[in-house]
């Protein structure tokens, strides 16, 4: 069933709110990144244990700082599909993506059926073979 225009609007506000909280988050970790350098992190005269934890430090930081801005860019596209009057329509079969799905996740572009066949396909890197 088509999203009716309240629930339209409800989406929309939750993915203007999560924008607010992603930008915050996205400038506050690039800010920490920019002063934080691997000195601080590993101290003066590092070991290698003390190298290693500052290399996970920052691969973690730039991880969230990724996955952030790969969800901005989610909620960005669905502000797009809202105004073109395309938000909520499944990208692979053209079914309606349930309410419930785009209250959890506001950026979906898949109905449950085609992300789980698109997780099992294209989530995982292939194993080696011999």
């Amino acid at each position: 069933m088509p999203l009716t225009d309240a629930e339209r609007d409800e989406l929309k506000k939750a993915i203007g709110e999560r924008r607010e909280v992603l930008v915050a988050e996205i400038r506050t970790d690039l800010a920490r990144s920019r002063s934080d350098s691997f000195g601080a992190i590993a101290g003066e005269a590092p070991d290698s244990g003390d190298q290693a934890l500052a290399s996970l430090v920052a691969d973690t930081d730039n991880a969230e700082t990724s996955r952030d801005v790969r969800e901005l860019r989610e909620l960005d596209a669905a502000l797009v599909k809202i105004t073109d009057g395309s938000y909520g329509v499944c990208m692979d079969c053209g079914d309606d993506i349930p309410v419930a799905r785009l209250r959890a996740y506001p950026g979906a572009v898949r109905c449950i059926a085609c992300q789980s066949m698109y997780e099992r396909t294209h989530s995982h890197p292939p194993e080696p073979k011999l």
